[in-house]
């Protein structure tokens, strides 16, 4: 090849990144190709009755590593799984567990450490899923797997 068509290939590569920076931010991928956000498999806690999985995220595409909140499911409540904040230590909202694209965000008053203590009342009926409260792009939750827990 000779070096006018070497130089062509490197210009069209090097024109075509912030092409590709834009696919990887409207796909939830960060700028280094990992995705902004997963879950993890089921896990129980080992003395109480629930599941548990990981929303792991990054606030940002630059951001290095992953914060993370948990998706918590109890068996006493089959239709739904809740989401947890482990910084502000409180339940945020749920989704239903064929949850068709939609969720339930409650209000930060009805906000608590425990789930019990929120009445039914509170959940407000299913809509689309929220922003993630400490992403700086304003990036939206997406939802767990359709799956439940292995006993």
């Amino acid at each position: 090849m000779n070096a006018g068509r070497m130089f062509l290939c490197f210009a069209l590569a090097v024109a075509a990144l912030p092409l590709m920076a834009t696919a990887d931010a409207q796909s939830g991928l960060s700028g280094y190709g990992s995705p902004r956000q997963y879950y993890s498999s089921w896990s129980k806690h080992p003395t109480k009755d629930y599941h548990y999985r990981r929303l792991y995220y990054k606030p940002s595409n630059s951001y290095v590593g992953y914060k993370h909140h948990y998706v918590i499911y109890y068996p006493s409540k089959p239709q739904h799984c809740y989401f947890f904040n482990p910084y502000s230590k409180t339940y945020w909202g749920r989704c239903e567990i064929n949850h068709g694209g939609k969720y339930s965000l409650l209000a930060p008053q009805d906000r608590k450490t425990v789930v019990t203590e929120i009445p039914e009342s509170a959940f407000p009926k299913p809509a689309d899923p929220p922003v993630l409260d400490d992403t700086e792009d304003n990036i939206r939750l997406d939802l767990p797997p359709d799956d439940l827990p292995l006993e």
